[in-house]
């Protein structure tokens, strides 16, 4: 199974915020979509890094009364690891465990093509070994 079957079911929107935000901005964004993760993206919708719970927690812990005016770009976590839509997900989620990742932008020729959580690979994963053990135990049936 590849990125692109996991964009297929689950969509390709992205929840994105500008780098001029706040981070209390983004804490809102982040509570109201119900999300993990903003993508941090310009005018032209270029990623210029990603913004997660966690990157919001340490700047909580270290400029807590700052939030309301802290810019979004130093807060971001600006080293993205990309994903590609023909990436396998066995290969994605060794990517995502290795770097410690838990939100992946996925780029096809430049353009975001959506974002994958580690929920959405483990899920992927569970659904193709059901598929499998299901095929495996007809095949052994002789159905």
């Amino acid at each position: 199974m590849k990125l692109r079957d996991v964009l297929r079911v689950k969509g390709s929107h992205v929840f994105t915020i500008g780098p001029d935000h706040t981070v209390q901005d983004a804490v809102r964004v982040l509570m109201q979509h119900r999300v993990g993760a903003l993508l941090v993206v310009d005018w032209q919708g270029t990623a210029l890094g990603i913004i997660t719970e966690r990157d919001v927690l340490r700047e909580c812990q270290n400029r807590r009364e700052q939030l309301d005016t802290l810019p979004v770009r130093d807060a971001m976590t600006r080293d993205l690891i990309l994903g590609l839509p023909d990436d396998d997900i066995n290969y994605t989620m060794g990517i995502m465990t290795q770097n410690r990742v838990r939100h992946l932008p996925v780029i096809d020729d430049g353009t975001i093509a959506g974002m994958i959580s580690i929920g959405d690979m483990v899920k992927a994963c569970l659904e193709e070994t059901e598929y499998e053990n299901r095929y495996l135990r007809e095949y052994i049936s002789c159905r």
